[in-house]
């Protein structure tokens, strides 16, 4: 008997503490791993993919339950999810994630953005921002400013976890900072040089690396290369030799290698994923890693 008390009570308290958990919704994986990051134990559902385009995301009934269960949901904001966070929003019915409370982290709240969209929009101006670019997970340094305004959020609404949260806060910096700087004397060749893109993807990445972007395969953000379009950034390739063609792993890669093959470079075009390919702890770095190798390999 008492040993079947002793399994019993094991039992509750597993099961206490699984219902105590802290429970996360991530709009995208690189705001999933840092949250991991900085406090391990949290169960993280992320709603998109290195594969998929953060604009344009179907608002699945799983979408909805798993926004509904949770505690806390971190997200670009910025208007990268317009099109399906709020409908996720309205339909869970959560109180604690909806706009303005605590437990609703935007991260662009807490950077500088880039390129606000001046004008009128209409429909038929494309994937364009108001506030500005939001893909600013692609420079490490404002990577930086989320994950000290993150471990802010989170020590302060789960106060027992704070000591950790800044432990992990004071690593993730440590050593992130030292990344930076061996990228940085990487990137030295690349200074002053001209790449062709599609997308503002990797918007914040440019500036960063050093590279000039010179053609964009899109007419309009978000809008698919036409072949009109084409033979414009093809001539503009003849005036400004780019190292190469960098696109993301999301968009449809034929565009991209018609215009490499008709430059003559094929070997030029780079497919790299637009985000994290994972949304484990150390996922925002592995995946610099890959960034600067692979564009500094287009300079040799």
């Amino acid at each position: 008997m008492r040993i079947l008390t002793k399994a019993f009570l094991a039992l509750c308290v597993a099961a206490t503490g699984q219902a105590q958990a802290i429970t996360v919704f991530a709009c995208e994986p690189e705001w999933a791993s840092l949250t991991r990051t900085l406090l391990p134990e949290v169960s993280v559902r992320t709603a998109t993919t290195h594969l998929q385009d953060p604009h344009h995301i179907e608002a699945r009934p799983s979408l909805i339950a798993q926004i509904r269960g949770a505690d806390f949901a971190i997200c670009t904001g910025a208007e990268l999810e317009a099109a399906w966070l709020p409908m996720l929003q309205a339909r869970a019915g959560n109180p604690k994630v909806q706009n303005g409370q605590p437990s609703m982290f935007f991260a662009a709240q807490h950077v500088e953005l880039i390129d606000p969209f001046k004008g009128t929009i209409t429909p038929f101006s494309g994937d364009v921002h108001v506030n500005g670019n939001p893909h600013f997970h692609t420079d490490p340094r404002r990577v930086l400013q989320v994950a000290k305004a993150l471990a802010t959020r989170l020590g302060s609404l789960y106060p027992e976890k704070k000591p950790l949260v800044d432990q992990n806060l004071a690593n993730f910096e440590s050593e992130l900072q030292a990344k930076i700087a061996i990228w940085e004397k990487q990137l030295q060749a690349l200074k002053g040089r001209s790449v062709i893109t599609q997308h503002a993807s990797f918007g914040y990445l440019w500036p960063w690396l050093g590279l000039k972007p010179v053609a964009d395969l899109e007419p309009k953000p978000g809008m698919p290369p036409t072949a009109a379009h084409l033979e414009k950034v093809l001539a503009i390739s003849k005036t400004q030799p780019p190292i190469g063609i960098i696109i993301a792993q999301h968009h449809d890669p034929k565009p991209a290698r018609w215009l490499a093959g008709s430059m003559g470079m094929p070997s030029k075009l780079l497919i790299i994923p637009a985000t994290v390919t994972d949304d484990q702890p150390g996922a925002i770095t592995r995946w610099f890693d890959q960034l600067v190798t692979q564009v500094t390999g287009l300079a040799k």
